[in-house]
């Protein structure tokens, strides 16, 4: 792959509801990529953070009962966890030193891990690992179908990966995050 390629920080969550803030987050799959290649992956289940809503409709959409979150991690070593992972490849206070969000429907994954920062105590959020400049292949299909040169029932990610033939098990994180960066390269012609 091309050195062009900067860092892009892809992140899948699967969370108790879909709103960030009052819902939490589950369960949160991350690919490290520097240089168009993936150099580290993150994939963690863990209980929702304290007073985190559950809807019981977004539990049974993964498979997830409240006896398997009860045999999770706590969220607050979870969130520790995943900032030492970070903070391997990003350098939060080198202001040069950040990666583009990247994620299928992006905004809603990195809209709950603000908000699980923000449960966390960190009034900051994940701000000083990444920019802001979203890469999202909906955003892409949705220029392509605009234009005319997709028509799919939904774009849904199964759905997306289904016509581009890519392997997924749905609404589990680190196979949504994958399958993402797939759809991603192959839209893109990478």
């Amino acid at each position: 792959m091309s050195n062009l390629f900067k860092k892009l920080l892809w992140i899948d969550t699967e969370t108790t509801g879909t709103d960030p803030s009052k819902h939490g987050i589950i369960q949160l799959a991350a690919l490290m990529e520097i240089g168009g290649e993936v150099v580290d992956s993150f994939n963690l289940k863990f209980q929702p953070h304290q007073d985190a809503a559950i809807d019981q409709s977004a539990l049974d959409v993964t498979g997830t009962t409240m006896a398997d979150l009860a045999n999770r991690a706590q969220s607050n070593d979870a969130y520790f966890e995943f900032l030492r992972w970070i903070g391997k490849h990003i350098d939060k206070y080198d202001k040069a030193d950040k990666a583009y969000p990247a994620g299928y429907n992006a905004k809603f994954d990195f809209e709950f891990l603000q908000a699980w920062a923000y449960a966390h105590g960190n009034k900051y959020g994940f701000g000083s690992y990444h920019n802001w400049r979203m890469q999202d292949p909906l955003a892409i299909l949705y220029v392509m179908d605009a234009i005319g040169t997709i028509s799919l029932p939904d774009y849904k990610l199964g759905t997306a990966c289904a016509h581009y033939g890519i392997q997924i098990n749905a609404h589990d994180a680190l196979s949504d995050v994958g399958a993402a960066r797939t759809l991603y390269n192959i839209l893109i012609g990478r």
